[in-house]
């Protein structure tokens, strides 16, 4: 990916340029565009992004220095957020006015900070209110857990370590073991997009290797945006990564790419 500084990427922005207004949200390789979305609070532009473009099944990194404007992307995607301009379109579709629950039931699951789990229900209980059709209590009252079902939730835990930890309540677990049962949470509910804020925020190092594999091997089934501040793990996720600063994309390109912008590196990454 071309690195651009203050604009977006090359890519996107030919892509606009060349292409008739009513078919640049329908392009069939992205599957969320952003189109001058700016957000602005009590008179401040807390984002400014003039296009961004995913692709199915893409990783991509969002770094930046707090107040950025990461969560604040992440929230207008989502729902929780209404742009003060401009539009979201998530598989063709406008989805800039549609309510937050109906975004997630489109596809769009979002992984918070603080792992977002259910302290007094065991880890294996929190994986059943995740499955579809299963996130209230009277359908788990109702409904059985199929064969299938179980088995895909204990292949998640399986693969994430946490198998042996099936009726441990949530509580008792440990962070790193927490962070990964919200991901397998999310990851169950089949989210054609994933939003993942700081994955490895409190992980060891085994810990945060372990989530970067995890992470890598649900691109090719799932398209992601990781929020991150670790730029170790941003190495081991090797994937696009787009600088936000003051609202405004940076740069984008590969990591090596960044770390040799000597704008990003006054502003974000250091020397």
């Amino acid at each position: 990916m071309a690195m651009v500084e203050g604009r977006a990427n090359t890519r996107i922005s030919e892509y606009l340029l060349d292409s008739p207004i009513e078919s640049r949200f329908s392009e069939e390789k992205y599957i969320l565009f952003l189109q001058g979305i700016t957000a602005v609070f009590d008179g401040f532009k807390a984002l400014d992004i003039e296009a961004l473009g995913i692709e199915h099944n893409e990783l991509r990194v969002i770094i930046g220095p707090n107040g950025a404007g990461k969560t604040t992307m992440c929230d207008i995607i989502s729902g929780k957020t209404r742009p003060t301009t401009g539009s979201v379109y998530f598989e063709g579709q406008n989805i800039t006015e549609t309510a937050e629950t109906e975004i997630a039931l489109l596809g769009i699951g979002r992984k918070f900070q603080t792992p977002t789990v259910f302290d007094s229900l065991t880890t294996y209980q929190n994986m059943e209110l995740a499955l579809p059709g299963h996130q209230n209590w009277f359908a788990n009252l109702y409904s059985k857990i199929s064969p299938e079902e179980n088995n895909q939730i204990l292949s998640i835990l399986e693969r994430v370590g946490l198998k042996n930890e099936l009726h441990t309540e949530a509580k008792y677990l440990s962070h790193g073991q927490r962070q990964w049962l919200a991901i397998s949470t999310l990851v169950l509910s089949n989210p054609k997009l994933l939003l993942v804020d700081e994955p490895a925020a409190g992980l060891t190092d085994a810990e945060t290797a372990l989530t970067a594999e995890l992470l890598l091997e649900l691109k090719g089934e799932h398209t992601l945006i990781i929020i991150e501040h670790d730029m170790d793990f941003v190495r081991q996720l090797d994937s696009p990564v787009t600088m936000l600063h003051e609202g405004k994309i940076m740069a984008e390109g590969t990591l090596a790419d960044l770390q040799q912008n000597e704008e990003v590196i006054e502003a974000y990454l250091g020397r």
